[in-house]
């Protein structure tokens, strides 16, 4: 069994804790290898090295701090089969989306290489003569990159690929469960030649590593995709810093009586049984119009009694594990509060083996207000519940505190276009399930899934960035400002 250290200024290190914790795989529960337990006087290592290198960085021209990204890319495309084949070790989804966790960190250090080349301003017309008026984009300084275990490799790719083109220096706390994945995308970073002090890695629990992350003034950006309650917690403890907040959804599939049944069914067992349901972009709710509701049941149902169940590396399974003890138990307490509020279709159980293994579960005749309809459970849950027309089926899609991910399956265009502009979410797809955002497009939520962020496409270095305007006056005189003489 391998320990693996921290990445601090260029070097692979032990804690100074001198203690470590285990990374479980989830199929089996036994241990791939120990991790360092972190602590503040780690972060502020990192720290340290991230403030010493931010100078000589941030004045390397963006353009060739996007050839760093390229060469990234280049070796994760090169090493792909195996970084996927880990990856399903490590957090259990099955190989085929540990193959498309791993393409869109190629995908993403690929595209903001080529934002590089671009990191644009604007130019406006000055109120005054002979006075020129224009943005540039500079860098936020160090930043603290927090991710979950669910896109081990994609997500922290969204973070840290923008955050260097736009000449940051990053302090990387991947989450606990999957710490191993998070090593080996810092080793391609270092493999390509990254300078030391640009990208540091500490890992260790939210109280010893991620609090002092959120909590340090020197850092100066947050960037955190997980939970609403953490998120709310960094908002009221990060200080005065700029913060970008990825957290929760509870994403809805609607159904019209128009629809493709076939196209819509295996669009919400994607949606909902995918990753094992543990995505933000999950479809946990299937809003179907009455008309068909029925027949989208059985067709649901019978679908989802044939998925197998087990080990993601074995070609032969649609759905794998959970990642940990605590999500068995939370699918388990959340069936037991649907068998309350709806009728149980199928599943519901955990699976009598080794791992954390959970039946694809459906509920039907789910009412709008119900739990199990409103709050996240992160787990292969779907609920069924059913509407008279698309204006009822928008108000049931709207009425939860999330807005991440939405989905309608219709065959009228003043269906699809009423939804696009009725529907609160941050993406809404058409004849498509909610997950499988490109990296070229803004993601991110409204309401309670976060704080307005957008990391991918274009936006990501609004993100990773700060706006200057800069005046440049050559009239040779005290232009005071408009209106005074």
């Amino acid at each position: 069994m391998n320990e693996h250290p921290n990445y601090i200024r260029g070097k692979w290190v032990p804690s100074s804790s001198g203690k470590t914790f285990p990374s479980l795989n989830p199929a089996t529960g036994k241990s791939i290898g120990t991790f360092q337990s972190g602590t503040k006087k780690d972060v502020e290592m990192a720290i340290e090295a991230a403030e010493k290198a931010q100078e000589e960085w941030s004045e390397t021209p963006s353009p060739k701090r996007a050839e760093y990204l390229f060469e990234i890319s280049r070796t994760l495309k090169k090493n792909k089969e195996k970084l996927a084949e880990r990856m399903t070790e490590e957090m259990g989804k099955v190989l085929k989306e540990s193959r498309g966790d791993v393409q869109e960190a190629i995908d993403v250090f690929e595209y903001m290489g080529g934002e590089g080349k671009r990191m644009f301003g604007h130019t406006t017309p000055s109120e005054l003569k002979h006075k020129m008026a224009c943005t540039i984009r500079r860098p936020i300084g160090v930043v603290g990159i927090i991710t979950p275990w669910n896109f081990p490799m994609a997500i922290p790719a969204w973070k840290i690929a923008p955050a260097m083109v736009c000449g940051n220096t990053i302090l990387f706390k991947p989450s606990s469960d999957t710490p191993r994945t998070a090593m080996d995308l810092v080793e391609i970073i270092e493999e390509a030649g990254v300078p030391a002090g640009v990208v540091n890695m500490v890992t260790g629990s939210a109280e010893n590593v991620g609090n002092e992350i959120v909590t340090n003034p020197r850092i100066r950006g947050i960037s955190f995709t997980g939970s609403k309650e953490t998120g709310k917690w960094i908002t009221q403890n990060a200080g005065i810093k700029k913060i970008g907040l990825e957290l929760g959804g509870k994403n809805a599939i609607i159904v019209m009586e128009d629809a493709d049944l076939e196209l819509a069914a295996e669009g919400i067992l994607w949606g909902a049984f995918g990753t094992t349901g543990q995505r933000c972009t999950a479809a946990s709710r299937a809003i179907a119009h009455e008309k068909i509701a029925e027949k989208l049941e059985q067709l649901l149902v019978e679908k989802t009694k044939k998925l197998k169940i087990g080990n993601g590396l074995n070609k032969n399974t649609d759905v794998g594990p959970l990642i940990n003890e605590k999500a068995v138990e939370k699918s388990i307490a959340y069936t037991i509060i649907g068998k309350k509020e709806g009728k149980l279709a199928c599943g519901g159980k955990p699976l009598n083996t080794p791992g954390f293994f959970f039946q694809p579960t459906i509920f039907s005749r789910v009412k709008p207000h119900a739990r199990i309809a409103q709050e996240e459970i992160f787990g292969p849950v779907l609920s069924i519940l059913r509407v008279r027309n698309l204006n009822e089926a928008i108000r049931v899609c709207n009425g939860v505190e999330y807005g991440l991910s939405s989905s309608i399956y219709t065959n009228n265009i003043a269906n699809a276009m009423y939804a696009i502009e009725k529907i609160e979410s941050g993406i809404t797809y058409v004849n498509s399930s909610t997950i499988g955002a490109e990296v070229h497009l803004p993601f991110g939520g409204v309401k309670q899934t976060g704080n307005g962020t957008r990391e991918a496409g274009w936006t990501g270095t609004e993100e990773f960035s700060e706006i200057k305007t800069v005046y440049i006056d050559y009239s040779g005189k005290l232009q005071k400002a408009q209106g005074i003489d």
